[in-house]
């Protein structure tokens, strides 16, 4: 029987267990995007609490283009010797880290009006209210050429590889989505086209860092719209065209926090409610058991992922294979070490979201008064 707790191998990467801390934005980088002492602080702390794998917060890939303040930079060749330090630092916890590569678009309240915004279309953030302007193929081009000398950066840097963003509604993403992709070229349309960016992102990255660097993708599984968005269909589709080409691991993810029927309808990434009922639980497992039977590449499930039964009978009655967590080891960063022990206690975290409220990204119940 298999158990969460396995070492395993996924490609050339040895995973001491098969949970994966998944991206979390925690608002703690300098203006620039470097490192500060608290930020490390936190990787350091899940590293310690046991977890085999962190994937860090999203990084911004062009020096103009920053989604939220706060967060991680690879824009530039500045970062590799920080970084170099940083990775060193979480190895020797036996601990692997992944640089999350991502471009925002419209799905920012940072510096707008400042900056050009790009999407596939001219098109606003229901939410936000943010506007975004249709990218040039050049400008495509441009994007491509930045996410792959960002991965080239990371594993110069020390990382053990990287995850393109294509989730929850960011710009790769939202070329996806019909819902936004107005385009009549070659980048809109059909899934074929509209899939074309995220197959040309990984491209490029793969021909600068090589084989035996890990390149993983965040995709979404549907945009959870009534009509117009994203479709487990069209997404499966992507993800195989991926698997094809080599891509070393799927992070199966869902939702668009940039349309306002997602959030009223709690359809988001990260949803409430979660700890009500074990049926509540692991809620995007039913796409990333499918796509697990379609593909041999290796299948992360995310999205409240709690109960160590639940994710063990997923494990042992599917081809998933891993399993991402985040805010439960916001709230307990120790909590792999627990179960390690034996104790396969349900995580305190209750899914709130309060945390994503808070100075740093805290767990309400972690913070002194």
């Amino acid at each position: 029987m298999k158990r969460i707790l396995d070492e395993t191998k996924l490609g050339n990467l040895k995973m001491k267990n098969r949970i994966v801390r998944g991206a979390l934005w925690e608002d703690l980088a300098d203006e620039k995007g470097h490192l500060t002492s608290e930020l490390e602080a936190v990787y350091e702390e899940l590293a310690q609490g046991g977890v085999g794998t962190i994937i860090t917060g999203y990084a911004f890939v062009t020096e103009n283009e920053q989604p939220n303040p706060g967060m991680l930079g690879i824009y530039d060749d500045k970062f590799i010797s920080e970084y170099k330090k940083f990775t060193d630092k979480i190895h020797s916890y036996d601990t692997n880290i992944i640089l999350q590569i991502c471009y925002g678009g419209f799905m920012t309240r940072h510096n707008v009006g400042e900056r050009v915004i790009w999407g596939p279309s001219t098109a606003q953030d229901e939410v936000s209210g943010t506007w975004a302007q249709e990218m040039t193929k050049d400008e495509i081009k441009e994007l491509v050429n930045a996410f792959g000398d960002a991965a080239l950066r990371a594993k110069k840097s020390g990382f053990d590889g990287v995850e393109i963003h294509g989730a929850h509604g960011y710009l790769l993403s939202q070329f996806l989505s019909p819902y936004f992709n107005k385009r009549t070229d070659e980048y809109g349309g059909d899934v074929e086209n509209r899939g074309r960016i995220i197959l040309e992102v990984y491209q490029n990255i793969r021909e600068k860092v090589g084989s035996d660097f890990s390149v993983w993708i965040k995709l979404n599984s549907a945009d959870y719209i009534a009509e117009g968005g994203l479709t487990q269909e069209d997404s499966l589709y992507v993800a195989k065209k991926l698997s094809e080409m080599g891509i070393d691991a799927i992070e199966v993810s869902g939702g668009n926090a940039s349309i306002k029927e997602v959030i009223k309808n709690n359809l988001a990434s990260a949803r409430t409610k979660v700890v009500v009922s074990k049926d509540n639980e692991s809620y995007f497992r039913d796409y990333a058991v499918k796509l697990a039977e379609m593909v041999e590449t290796p299948v992360i499930l995310i999205g409240g992922n709690r109960s160590v039964d639940v994710m063990e009978n997923i494990l042992n009655t599917s081809k998933v294979e891993y399993f991402s967590m985040a805010r439960p080891l916001t709230c307990e960063p120790n909590l792999i070490n627990i179960w390690k022990s034996g104790d396969m206690k349900k995580p305190k975290c209750v899914s709130c979201n309060q945390c994503y409220m808070t100075p740093g990204k805290r767990c309400i119940f972690n913070i002194k008064k």
